[in-house]
């Protein structure tokens, strides 16, 4: 009866060999992610090694998990999309007890056919070495038997962890390989990432500028309160003796001595890789992008005051699952009148929209990267005398970011040039009397760096060429806010995707309408959902 069994199940193994390889073929190859590790390895420090972990699997509810996603860094560097995997980089060649030389390692689940019966093909050593173009691959299980020496290295660079991942069954989850890098890497029970990146900033400037130093510290110790119990820390803000704040230097740097843990080096080297995009990138991202404008469009067309924030979300979001695009980028935001007050607005519950203005802020993801586009529109189709007013101070104010968005600029520019225009504006309606009070209504930044992540990894030094932006102004006014109470429950958030180019800045999101003029329009458009209807239910 077992060799029964182990027989059906090889025959499902090898079925799903075949099933699996009906995927888009429009991935990413494996010599992008190759060429990243190099460029990563030659960024590392001599004689350092970076250590990478998945992303761990999060549970939803009981037995169910969240759908699995890749943490965006080993994805950059693998391709690989499966939990439970260690990758390693190492800035030098290194040779094993039997001759073998690598530079890198892979470690991944281990094929089950039982496993893969239920949740689906795993790629395994085989199908890392042959899809990932990996040469130097074990199963997570090996990870215990690591044949290199941590301690021998000057630096272990690694992403701190944030303890959201569970012990599951077995001996090679994401927590079995933590724990067995943190006994192979000495990790102290007391390791704080963000008090050995402060030590590293106070112990790599000069005595000159340790005011400046000092004084950035204090913002850190004034906002963490679990930094303010370290004396050294507070002993150097505190006192203007330089010849103390040296002193503090050299026992900071004893300190740093006692391990070789660093959890900045590989922080900076991904800021500074994903900040720019290759050419492969921007394919992908324009997509995702792209996918997320015609779902505006679509919504425009559709769009009417008995509809639901609930059933506008599905539309988009139907949309992004029509064109291939696998999950969203983030919570989809829908709020109709004063729900778009809320920033973060994501319960997407109120049964009819009325004529109430409605904030859509959306994302399709498709193959990893993500886009960010926000359109806010009357759902009776035009714009009230007051909405168009606040709506067209947003429309200058990013007209203007968008034109501030050129290469050499700092990133503030575009934030600083659309709030110029949006206190302007306020003041000439009458809703503030000073620049001050513009924040108010103006809460948030006006720009992030786009791609893998919605808040994508960068510098935030000056523009380059081919980095990716949101500009994205707004003004919100709730009920009850300090003004005219015909403004009330106006809310408009207006947010494209901008490619940063030596010409100049592209509009990547530029297809789904954005002046008023243009959104009324649109919304007289039939629609494909206009004879959809469902039966009624109790």
């Amino acid at each position: 009866m077992i060799k029964v069994m182990l027989s059906v199940l090889a025959l499902v193994l090898v079925s799903l060999g075949v099933r699996s390889q009906e995927v888009p073929t429009d991935f990413l190859a494996a010599d992008f992610h190759k060429e990243r590790r190099n460029l990563v390895r030659g960024m590392m420090p001599p004689n350092s090694v970076v250590v990478l972990f998945a992303n761990s699997e999060r549970n939803r509810a009981n037995d169910v998990d969240y759908i699995y996603h890749q943490d965006p860094d080993f994805y950059y560097l693998t391709g690989y999309r499966e939990p439970n995997a260690v990758l390693v980089i190492f800035s030098e060649e290194q040779t094993d007890a039997q001759g073998n030389t690598f530079d890198e390692m892979l470690y991944v689940q281990e094929r089950d056919a039982r496993a893969e019966q239920w949740n689906g093909k795993r790629l395994g050593i085989e199908g890392a070495k042959e899809q990932l173009g990996f040469e130097t691959v074990y199963n997570g299980g090996d990870f215990a038997d690591f044949p290199v020496d941590l301690s021998s290295f000057d630096t272990v660079s690694f992403f701190d962890f944030q303890n959201d991942y569970r012990d599951k069954r077995g001996t090679a989850d994401l927590f079995d390989l933590i724990k067995t890098f943190k006994i192979k890497a000495n990790y102290p029970a007391d390791f704080d990432a963000t008090k050995q990146q402060l030590y590293k900033m106070i112990t790599s400037t000069t005595i000159e500028n340790s005011a400046n130093v000092a004084q950035t510290l204090g913002r850190y110790l004034n906002n963490s309160p679990n930094l303010k119990n370290d004396v050294l820390l507070n002993d150097f803000v505190n006192t203007k003796d330089e010849g103390l704040r040296n002193e503090i230097k050299q026992q900071l740097l004893m300190i740093q001595e006692a391990n070789n843990l660093d959890t900045s080096v590989i922080s900076e080297i991904m800021a500074t890789l994903r900040e720019t995009k290759t050419q492969e990138e921007l394919k992908l991202l324009k997509k995702a992008i792209e996918i997320s404008a015609v779902g505006q469009i679509e919504v425009m067309k559709a769009m009417h005051p008995n509809m639901s924030e609930t059933e506008i979300q599905g539309v988009h979001e139907f949309v992004f699952k029509k064109y291939g695009a696998e999950y969203e980028g983030y919570p989809s935001i829908v709020g109709g009148g004063h729900n778009g007050c809320i920033l973060h607005y994501i319960e997407n519950n109120k049964p009819k929209v009325g004529n109430d203005l409605v904030l859509m802020d959306l994302g399709a993801e498709y193959h990893g990267y993500t886009a960010d586009v926000t359109r806010t529109i009357p759902a009776n189709g035009q714009f009230t005398p007051e909405q168009k007013a606040i709506y067209d101070i947003v429309y200058n104010a990013q007209e203007a970011g968008i034109a501030a968005s050129v290469v050499g600029a700092p990133f503030q520019a575009p934030g600083r040039v659309a709030s110029a225009v949006v206190a302007q504006g306020l003041m000439d309606l009458g809703i503030i009397s000073n620049e001050g009070e513009a924040r108010t209504y103006f809460p948030h930044g006006t720009s992030h760096y786009l791609g893998l992540d919605v808040h994508d990894k960068g510098t935030y030094g000056p523009f380059k060429p081919n980095t990716v932006i949101t500009v994205e102004p707004g003004i919100y006014i709730p009920e009850g806010s300090p003004c005219d109470e015909k403004w009330w429950g106006i809310a408009v958030r207006i947010e494209d995707d901008i490619l940063i180019t030596e010409e100049g800045p592209v509009n990547l999101s530029a297809m789904a309408p954005r002046t008023t003029a243009a959104i009324e329009a649109m919304m007289l458009q039939p629609s494909p959902l206009d004879d959809f209807v469902l039966p009624k239910l109790d």
